[in-house]
């Protein structure tokens, strides 16, 4: 057993069930943990934050459109009815294999016999971590709070400014990644610019800000079909988005970015170019892949390990010889396989995923929708889009009150949470 000063943290020790430990309440952890309840097993989810956010949505808290309760519950709440399910408020230092430990970082340990890494991922600074002080993403709520505070700042601080260059820069935006986060947040960035603050100021005119989506390949939205791309293309510039394709970034500080051919002042640098494996890859090896991914079996096991399994954007998972992509579905439906497959002794049965199609929204009913050979753009896709994310919200309640402020704003163009906190 581990030394003094080393506690036991599980809520309710209990050697004569199953002790399964899942790391991450994001959608396959808590998918899992679901999948888990009233089983005949001892279940703990840790977790460094109390509430399950849904992420697909953070940058619409970015630019004000929801608020960050619309789209976070408590995790103990989402849990209340599995009775055999308990959470543990804690970060996770590490993982030994040999003891069997989850071991915390205040020195605590939860000790278990089946292990369900679902830590998620992070965005990739492609080794300039020092960018995210200048240019954040939208991975957390202080994230995305910090995002939309800056944002309706740099609107405030223009209001007053008579100095003509600094007034530029302060109305200028600058997106990084041509993927859908890039692609959704350049839309409502520029959307809250040209129909949510027209009026609203007395010396600056909110609707001639600059929105510039910067993107290092080709085309936009890479992943999705050609055709798709180049709807992904027109959309935004119609909104008034400048889109600059096969432009890299050398530099980001505080005053703005250094592109490959020229230097942009700007006020807002917003980050969404990437994402790598989250904390929790590097604890098993084998993860020199370019997404920092562990590498997993059909079964969901950690290669190389006995009774541990990882799910979502932290596991390579390879079907076809292509890995999955680290989407919101796919964590849920490899959470809920697991779940129900952890039930019972033995090993999982193989994990097949059915994606339920691909969308991204770029602006006011402007999205794309791809489902096999069905590619759908514009007001259908939108609805689509909407039906998919409403439908991944977690509870009743946000379902209905997201749907009705989105429904709201589609008539009004009102956004209700223009806080700067």
């Amino acid at each position: 057993m581990p030394p003094a000063p080393y506690l036991d943290r599980t809520p309710r020790p209990d050697g004569n069930k199953r002790r399964i430990v899942i790391i991450g309440g994001g959608f396959g952890g808590l998918a899992c943990a679901r999948a888990l309840a009233s089983a005949d097993v001892h279940v703990t989810l840790i977790d460094r934050r109390n509430h399950h956010l849904f992420q697909p949505l953070l940058y619409q808290v970015s630019t004000a459109a929801l608020s960050p309760a619309d789209i976070a519950v408590p995790i103990r709440r989402v849990l209340a009815h599995a009775q055999n399910v308990d959470v543990v408020l804690a970060d996770v230092q590490g993982v030994d294999t040999l003891l069997r430990h989850v071991q915390l970082s205040d020195g605590g340990y939860v000790p278990f016999d089946q292990l369900v890494v679902a830590t998620g991922s992070a965005y990739n600074y492609f080794a300039h971590s020092e960018w995210a002080a200048s240019a954040p993403a939208p991975k957390t709520i202080s994230d995305a709070r910090t995002i939309r505070a800056r944002l309706l700042k740099a609107f405030e601080e223009a209001e007053s400014c008579a100095e003509t260059v600094r007034r530029s820069a302060l109305l200028t935006m600058v997106v990084v990644g041509g993927g859908p986060t890039g692609v959704e947040m350049a839309g409502t960035v520029a959307e809250l610019a040209r129909y949510t603050l027209r009026g609203d100021f007395r010396r600056i005119d909110p609707t001639k800000a600059r929105v510039i989506l910067v993107e290092a390949g080709p085309r936009l939205l890479g992943a999705f079909p050609e055709v798709l791309s180049a709807y992904a293309y027109r959309a935004p510039v119609r909104l008034g988005v400048e889109v600059r394709l096969n432009t890299t970034v050398q530099q980001i500080d505080a005053k703005g970015v250094q592109l490959a051919d020229k230097r942009i002042e700007a006020a807002n640098v917003i980050w969404g170019a990437g994402v790598r494996a989250a904390a929790g890859a590097a604890w098993f090896g084998g993860t020199e892949n370019r997404t920092g991914r562990i590498p997993v079996d059909g079964n969901m096991a950690i290669i190389g390990q006995t009774n541990i399994y990882a799910l979502g954007d932290v596991a390579l998972f390879l079907q076809n010889g292509k890995p999955l992509p680290a989407l919101a579905q796919v964590a849920q439906q490899q959470g809920y396989h697991l779940g129900r497959a952890l039930r019972h002794p033995g090993a999982p049965a193989p994990f097949q995923y059915r994606s339920n199609g691909d969308t991204a929204v770029i602006g006011r009913h402007a999205a794309v929708y791809s489902f096999g050979h069905l590619n759908l753009t514009g007001r259908v896709a939108w609805l689509l889009w909407a039906v998919a994310h409403v439908y991944l919200l977690i509870g009743f309640q946000k379902r209905t009150l997201v749907m009705v402020q989105w429904v709201w704003r589609y008539f009004t163009f009102e956004r209700g949470a223009r806080l700067i906190d």
